[in-house]
């Protein structure tokens, strides 16, 4: 009873310093003790409440700050500030906003105990089609998007983008005769689906069986005025297709969004090493594949000594893919360590090839001096142009391991989608951006 009665005071204080510079604040029998009943009588100045105060006026300004860099505004190009709540009514916070705006005053016309309620008001009368003058814009305030290959959360709407929105992306299977996909829908803006808040799943079956990358699989993400999220999968090949509906991507408080947008912050870092370490394991399946098709084709032109690194290194390297705790530089050095022994298997098969080539037979034995220099030229020449092959194939086998994009989680889980690898020579960012969405 006593604390209702503080905080009763408190309120009362607060709300006539707003308009005074001095309160008195008198709360008799507030406790009693051994020694007889306890009074309060105090006298509070507007500059003491201030300063007892300054940390949370201080904390207003954050949002509004992060509000203008999620709008890409600046103080000086808002045009009206108004003043939201009844608290806005302390004259440090109205000083500390009309400083951080450059001196502008805030726009006093909207009781700030009505404001809420008026906007609601109008909003329900453009959704109603009553209000046919005014656009209000609402925004998703936390970015949605699905789970890919070793737990990345891929964005396919961003956080603040207006609604109603249209989002689509294509993406792919990552092993061979995978005929079926899991569509994870995620809520978040962290960079690992498990950071984030699951909205729902579904399954995307009957696809043919075929090559990794080669089924295009079509995801669109359709957000509408009320917040209602479809999520649909369509196979491009058969037109096969499941969907979704969400209707709680906007079950969040506040202070839940408040506090996913600050963690995703805080580890920003973190999570941007797990998404490298996440890519690195992708390109090593990738390059699983590409070193078990050389050797299934080149095998007889390969020393048994080469075939003993081959496996050394296969073995490494998916000690390191299995390592869920191993860090960026360690997962790094044992994609490079082999790729270089993929590049030492090319150099090998060329260099086989070269000396397993026979000359062109002569027409005459009268020209048989000039052959001989023509062989050494040639030999010459294929040299050059092994030497140049490898080179282009040190060239182009980032380009290719990047745009199969096939991650450890193959051998995980037997679902999983990945973006589509578009068999062109541009790396996959450039991809991505010419298939990102489509409004």
């Amino acid at each position: 009873m006593a604390v209702q009665r503080l905080r009763e005071a408190a309120e009362k204080a607060k709300i006539e310093l707003s308009n005074r510079n001095t309160t008195s604040i008198n709360l008799p029998f507030i406790v009693s003790d051994d020694s007889g009943p306890k009074h309060l009588e105090l006298e509070l100045g507007r500059g003491e409440f201030e300063g007892l105060v300054k940390h949370l006026v201080d904390s207003t300004i954050e949002p509004v700050a992060q509000a203008l860099k999620d709008a890409s505004l600046q103080p000086d190009q808002i045009n009206r500030i108004i003043l939201v709540g009844g608290s806005t009514r302390i004259p440090a916070v109205q000083q500390a906003i009309s400083d951080y705006f450059g001196g502008r005053t805030p726009d006093r016309s909207v009781n700030p105990d009505e404001a809420v309620a008026l906007g609601a008001a109008i909003q329900a009368g453009v959704l109603a089609g009553e209000v046919k003058d005014l656009l209000l814009l609402d925004i998703t305030p936390l970015s949605l998007g699905l789970e890919t290959l070793g737990g990345v959360s891929t964005k396919i709407i961003e956080r603040n983008t207006t609604i109603p929105t249209s989002r689509s992306q294509m993406f792919s299977t990552a092993v061979d005769g995978q005929s079926s996909v899991e569509i994870h829908v995620l809520q978040g803006e962290r960079a690992m689906a498990k950071d984030n808040k699951s909205l729902g799943k579904f399954l995307l079956s009957g696809i043919p069986a075929a090559k990794r990358g080669i089924p295009q699989i079509e995801v669109a993400f359709d957000l509408d005025a009320n917040g209602i999220l479809k999520v649909s999968a369509q196979d491009k090949g058969t037109g096969q297709e499941q969907s979704i509906e969400i209707s709680n991507t906007g079950g969040l408080t506040e202070a839940e969004i408040e506090r996913m947008r600050q963690e995703a912050e805080v580890y920003a870092d973190e999570d941007e090493k797990r998404r490298l370490v996440a890519d690195l394991k992708n390109q090593s399946e990738t390059l699983f594949y590409n070193c078990k098709e050389t050797l299934k084709g080149n095998a007889n032109q390969i020393s048994d000594e080469l075939k003993e690194r081959v496996r050394q290194e296969a073995a490494a390297l998916k000690k390191a893919v299995a390592n869920a705790e191993i860090s960026y530089e360690e997962m790094k050095q044992q994609v490079e360590s082999f790729q270089e022994m993929l590049y030492a298997l090319g150099s090998a098969i060329y260099e086989q090839a070269g000396q397993n080539s026979s000359p062109s037979p002569s027409p005459s034995s009268s020209f048989a001096s000039e052959d001989s220099k023509l062989d050494a030229t040639q030999e010459d020449a294929e040299e050059t142009e092994n030497a140049e092959d490898i080179e282009g194939m040190e060239d182009t086998d980032d380009t290719s391991s990047g745009l199969s994009l096939v991650n450890n989680s193959i051998i995980d889980t037997p679902f999983g989608i990945d973006p589509v690898s578009v068999p062109e020579p541009q790396p996959i960012r450039a991809i991505l951006l010419r298939l990102n969405s489509l409004n």
